[in-house]
């Protein structure tokens, strides 16, 4: 987290992701969209300093929330709100594919003793893992809820859609990242993932329900 000054003096936390992971969200956005698609989105947020030159691949806190937020909710402003739905839902799947190449080696989630645990101990152990990526390596805050018959994805500090305001839930890119994520965990399993709260819409929290079981 860095601070920046404000015009009365004092100083306001500028919350952030690391560049790698901004790095992994236009390489996501692009794969999805194409280059001209990532183009048409930065020149619509007035970030063009973009163009043809992604964050660099390191860990230095670079990308900021207010970055992220306005990328993604310009995709409901270009395409609206079920085509942006769409798209953010797509590159959020990109996102962990692209991630976990990056942060898999260095979590375990690839280790024999991982793959042979019973699914929903492997559910369990994932979602904690993941937590830690974002909990570790950036400022966007993850803790983890259960009960009977979900596993509960609840952001405290949510960097998907900071700042903005709407009527529903709006975090479709943290869905799709793990409805890839629960995928490649179970080994080709779908799972029922529905954001039921959002900062935006007033909520205290962005909390996504995930059952327990696979819908096919």
């Amino acid at each position: 987290m860095a601070v920046q000054g404000t015009a009365s003096g004092s100083e306001q936390p500028v919350y952030a992701f690391p560049n790698k992971m901004g790095r992994i969200f236009l390489l996501s956005l692009e794969e999805v969209m194409g280059r001209n698609g990532v183009n048409a989105i930065l020149n619509l947020t007035n970030m063009r300093h973009f163009y043809n030159n992604y964050p660099p691949n390191n860990f230095d806190m670079g990308f900021s929330f207010n970055e992220m937020s306005r990328l993604v909710a310009a995709l409901d402003e270009m395409y609206g709100p079920r085509g942006g739905r769409g798209l953010a839902l797509r590159t959020g799947q990109a996102c962990f594919r692209f991630g976990i190449k990056d942060f898999g080696p260095m979590l375990g989630v690839a280790d024999l003793a991982f793959r042979v645990m019973p699914l929903t101990m492997k559910l369990r152990v994932g979602f904690e893992v993941f937590a830690e990526v974002f909990n570790r390596f950036s400022d966007h805050r993850v803790r983890l809820g259960e009960d009977e018959d979900h596993f509960y994805w609840i952001i405290e500090r949510c960097g998907v859609c900071w700042g903005r305001t709407a009527s529903n839930p709006t975090c479709h890119l943290a869905v799709g990242i793990l409805q890839e994520a629960l995928y490649w965990v179970s080994g080709g399993c779908n799972f029922e993932v529905t954001e039921v709260a959002c900062v935006a819409t007033g909520a205290n929290t962005c909390t996504i329900e995930v059952g327990k079981k696979p819908v096919d």
